[in-house]
């Protein structure tokens, strides 16, 4: 674990539960629909509008207050906590959908409870942050989401890997399950850089907590 990760201000972790439930493993596609329904429908509320294509649209990032949030701390120096509250309550929803869609955890996603998923993310203080680096943070991260592509793409290949050997062990194996939650922590740092806007610290190239 390097020193960088360690000290990051966004955290994700999910807990291990070691048994998982064969039959919700099984159908997980078709529970989650009701689920990823709820999501959809909170994004694409947030994105109606003069925005148009298919930008407006890639991954939550549509969900999230992030245009104004720029504004707000380039002009103003400020960053208003209902919309800090809005976008990491967001987040955390997030997170749970994720965990469940990629087996990690067999509990139904909460629209609002905590569960097995802990995500924290300090509220930032807008003064100390740096008024003009959010107009280029989406840049500088760029080197991030290509690797995150890459990840992601092994992430999913490890979670239908991981979907088999639940179906025959009844267990996810705990190192795929700790690459796949490294992948959703790495996300989260990028993801507080450069959309939540909470930090102006470069987040490491590391799935470490």
């Amino acid at each position: 674990m390097s020193e960088n990760a360690a000290k990051y201000p966004a955290t994700l972790s999910v807990d291990y539960a070691g048994q998982s439930d064969r039959l919700k493993t099984l159908f997980r596609c078709f529970m989650a629909i009701p689920i990823l329904v709820i999501l959809s429908l909170l994004v694409s509320a947030q994105t109606q509008g003069p925005e148009s294509g298919e930008n407006a649209r890639r991954a939550y990032a549509a969900g999230l207050v992030v245009a104004p949030t720029v504004l707000m701390i380039l002009f103003r120096r400020k960053y208003p906590r209902w919309w800090f509250d809005w976008n990491l309550a967001l987040t955390r929803f997030v997170a749970r959908v994720s965990a469940y869609v990629l087996f990690l955890r067999d509990e139904y996603p909460s629209t609002d409870e905590e569960q097995a998923v802990h995500i924290e993310v300090p509220y930032p203080n807008a003064v100390e942050l740096n008024r003009w680096l959010p107009l280029v943070k989406w840049l500088l991260a760029l080197p991030h989401v290509v690797v995150l592509a890459f990840l992601w793409a092994a992430a999913v290949c490890v979670s239908i890997v991981a979907w088999f050997i639940i179906l025959f062990t009844g267990r996810y194996p705990q190192e795929l399950f700790d690459f796949v939650v490294g992948v959703m922590r790495w996300t989260l740092r990028v993801s507080a850089y450069a959309m939540l806007l909470t930090t102006d610290q470069y987040p490491p190239f590391s799935l470490s907590a």
